[in-house]
């Protein structure tokens, strides 16, 4: 069941959408608008106190990629952010990737007590999830994302902290780091970016056009013109002209690269089996999932050829239970299911099961780039650049 909490997000993600209807949401919706025009004040005063100096931006002496959104979640940043982190360290760089942590749990106070007690230097130091060598932390005090990227990246430290100044000195000091990429770093002004990365999901660009809270905009869209690069995500090769003519409108110089979210393989939950996309074909599957957008995630796993026959939506970063686990497996064996079929980011989730009735996988994607690659290769290379190059060559 549903907590108290989950139900009220659901209702006000409805609202938003525009999804619900009556007395209700039309007045959630109302003040939602008039608290919308104070966001997107308070964003364009913010921005500006940056750009006229008054807030000052803190520059660590190395280089800062950013790779964001103006949306909130969707746009398949996770895949985005491994495949920039494993490219930038086999070009030589030592990469480190600072992430806030999105609603990931911190170590009791008494436990980061005692590490201050014990010589460490801060009573809140930031939670080093991998230090390129293990994996140091649970999805659940590390977050989800972040879990993922040291699970997937063994080599690359990842550090959590709101605080990304902070995680970025400890990621320099302690980890010999010389290139720090912001998981979701566009809005964080704080800690000077020297690329901006932005991400445009094809199907959603802007989200519902609305700024928060009222829509799902960070930021309006002629902010796109902080933008180095524009990754537009969830390609299937069709034509994106008309969406490449409304993002030339707000940026008239940024490279343009399209990619899609490419499936390679399906692994188990438990055992890390991995199996052919192929099994998918002709399968009767259920899907569960804790996204952002689940239909983009159900229809990729009927274009690999599955009929879903029992589906299950959580609010986004849900942590699962067992007894829902166990309850949706129920529900699969009463509808013959030959598998369950979850998201990647998903499984970091799911708790450990006394049974598995029905054998359960995630799909693991990857990114593919569609067109201008070689946009992207002579970004990762000019980055690479070894430092005694003379400064009339250097790329930064």
């Amino acid at each position: 069941m549903r907590s108290t909490r989950e139900k009220l997000e659901q209702f006000a993600v409805d609202v938003i959408l525009d999804r619900r209807q009556g007395l209700r949401a039309g007045l959630l919706r109302s003040l939602l608008g008039v608290l919308s025009h104070v966001y997107g004040g308070a964003v364009k005063a913010r921005l500006s106190l940056y750009r006229n100096r008054i807030l000052r931006e803190r520059s660590l002496g190395c280089l800062v990629v950013s790779i964001g959104n103006l949306t909130v979640g969707g746009t398949g940043k996770t895949p985005v952010v491994e495949k920039f982190a494993r490219s930038l360290q086999d070009g030589g760089r030592r990469v480190a990737i600072l992430s806030r942590g999105y609603k990931s749990v911190k170590q009791p106070f008494l436990k980061r007590l005692a590490g201050k007690i014990q010589g460490k230097n801060e009573i809140d130091p930031p939670r080093v999830v991998s230090d390129g060598k293990s994996l140091l932390l649970d999805s659940k005090t590390a977050g989800d994302e972040p879990y993922m990227l040291a699970a997937n990246l063994p080599d690359i430290p990842v550090v959590v902290d709101k605080d990304r100044v902070k995680s970025g000195k400890h990621a320099i000091a302690e980890l010999n780091c010389d290139t720090l990429i912001l998981d979701d770093g566009l809005q964080y002004l704080r800690l000077r970016h020297r690329l901006d990365i932005v991400l445009v999901d094809r199907w959603q660009p802007f989200g519902t056009e609305r700024l928060l809270p009222r829509g799902t905009l960070r930021e309006p869209p002629r902010n796109l013109k902080r933008a180095s690069y524009i990754f537009i995500t969830k390609c299937n090769g069709e034509p994106n002209g008309d969406l490449i003519e409304r993002i030339r409108k707000y940026n008239r110089t940024a490279e343009i690269i399209e990619c899609e979210h490419r499936p390679r393989y399906l692994q188990h939950i438990e055992t890390r089996a991995n199996i052919p996309l192929e099994a998918l074909q002709g399968a009767k599957v259920g899907t569960v999932s804790a996204i952002a957008v689940p239909d983009s995630f159900e229809d990729g796993v009927r274009k690999l050829g599955a009929t879903i026959e029992a589906t299950c939506r959580f609010m986004d970063h849900h942590r699962f239970t067992e007894q829902e686990i166990i309850t949706f497996i129920n529900c699969c064996i009463e509808s013959d299911v030959d598998m369950i079929v979850t998201t990647e980011k998903d499984a970091v989730r799911f708790p450990r099961l006394g049974r598995m009735d029905v054998p359960i996988y995630y799909l693991r994607v990857e990114i593919g780039i569609l067109s201008n690659e070689e946009s992207f290769d002579q970004c990762i290379a000019r980055i690479c650049q070894p430092r005694e190059e003379s400064s009339a060559r250097r790329f930064f």
